[in-house]
């Protein structure tokens, strides 16, 4: 998304215990948003350590399924399947968080929300499109990439076409601006 939205970046990994991380902040109870948030954060105070100055991005997305509780990436096909079983014919929320570090400490945050509404599928249109998407969503919470034949899953979407991608784009790319970073 950075790239095709002309906003130069180097991808660098974090080193972050992903798994060890969501495990003890779900202990800590968290909104779902703030959840994002936190992990967000630390993606980016983690991948800090790793540069010398500049800005640091971290992004996290999280998907809250209909009985509150939080999706995860499936673990395999038979679970993607069941996932979206799940989100048939309900809504569900998206929270996208963003964070930038400067110098180890957080400077900037945005915390997209998306309201997602699934129409009922059927188990055939499931087979068929995991047919199709399989692998390709394998690491896709909730199941879906609404920039390719995920869309076909909704009847009505509430929220920044961005943040359901992953990253709240607009208000990051304000941020830069602001920041003169990129051209205002």
């Amino acid at each position: 998304m950075l790239a095709a939205a002309g906003i130069a970046h180097d991808a660098v990994a974090n080193g972050l215990d992903e798994e060890a991380a969501k495990a003890a902040l779900l202990a800590e109870g968290l909104a779902p948003r703030d959840f994002a948030d936190a992990l967000a954060e630390l993606k980016a105070v983690r991948a800090n350590t790793r540069v010398s100055g500049g800005l640091v991005l971290g992004a996290d997305s999280v998907v809250v399924a209909p009985d509150g509780s939080l999706l995860d990436k499936p673990a395999d096909r038979v679970d993607a399947a069941a996932q979206l079983r799940r989100l048939s014919g309900a809504r569900h929320d998206l929270y996208s968080a963003a964070v930038i570090v400067e110098g180890g400490r957080p400077v900037w945050r945005h915390i997209g929300h998306a309201r997602l509404h699934v129409r009922p599928l059927s188990d055939a249109f499931i087979e068929s499109y995991l047919a199709a998407e399989w692998p390709a969503i394998s690491g896709c919470v909730g199941c879906y990439r609404v920039e390719a034949m995920g869309a076909q899953l909704f009847h009505r979407v509430e929220g920044d076409h961005w943040t359901i991608l992953g990253l709240p784009l607009l208000p990051l790319a304000g941020y830069l601006r602001d920041r003169g970073v990129l051209l205002s």
